[in-house]
């Protein structure tokens, strides 16, 4: 495996978070000299490929994968578009997340599904069903996700109370059958 690819995979799944060149170094193993050469390479593939839609950026000492300019018409057709209407589980479980866990942060919503959460996020309020709501008094002051008028309306409901009940037990119960009917198939 190439660390340049490898590097591509981690900030992939890093999504919008990105990753610092300490926390790129450490997971890669890698001097921080050699981990800015293979940026430096990452970042003159994307601009000489005229084929790749895609980008890296450096914002706030984190570096990130984006979209390149070029295609923001394209993206936003591709939202609009019915094909795009419908959540994906990844969707709904965040969102059922936020609504009976609100104000909740990102990473305890990441802690619960077991995976970054930050681009079902960023969907639900492109979506307008959730929005930040606040920071949290921690370190480092993460953003607080609270569901919007919209999600009530979207729901049919007036209220958040009335959600159906749902207890913690249920849905572990629900998490083991999943995974029981898994390790049988």
């Amino acid at each position: 495996m190439s660390h340049l690819a490898e590097l591509e995979v981690l900030l992939f799944v890093a999504g919008e978070d990105g990753l610092t060149t300490r926390e790129m170094a450490e997971i890669l193993q890698l001097q921080p000299s050699a981990l800015l050469q293979q940026l430096e390479k990452l970042v003159e593939k994307y601009q000489s490929d005229k084929d790749s839609g895609l980008d890296l950026v450096e914002t706030s000492n984190r570096y990130k994968l984006v979209t390149k300019k070029d295609y923001a018409d394209l993206l936003r057709t591709y939202s609009k578009t019915p094909i795009n209407q419908s959540m994906s589980r990844a969707l709904l479980e965040t969102l059922s997340i936020v609504a009976y866990k609100q104000p909740i942060t990102r990473i305890e919503i990441d802690d619960i599904r077991g995976v970054n959460s930050s681009g079902a996020i960023s969907k639900l309020q492109a979506f307008d069903l959730i929005r930040e709501n606040g920071k949290k008094e921690v370190i480092g002051r993460p953003n607080l996700y609270i569901t919007t008028d919209y999600f009530l309306d979207y729901m049919g409901i007036n209220d958040l109370s009335e959600l159906p009940e749902v207890s913690e037990f249920d849905l572990v119960d629900q998490e083991s059958e999943l995974f029981v009917e898994k390790e049988q198939a």
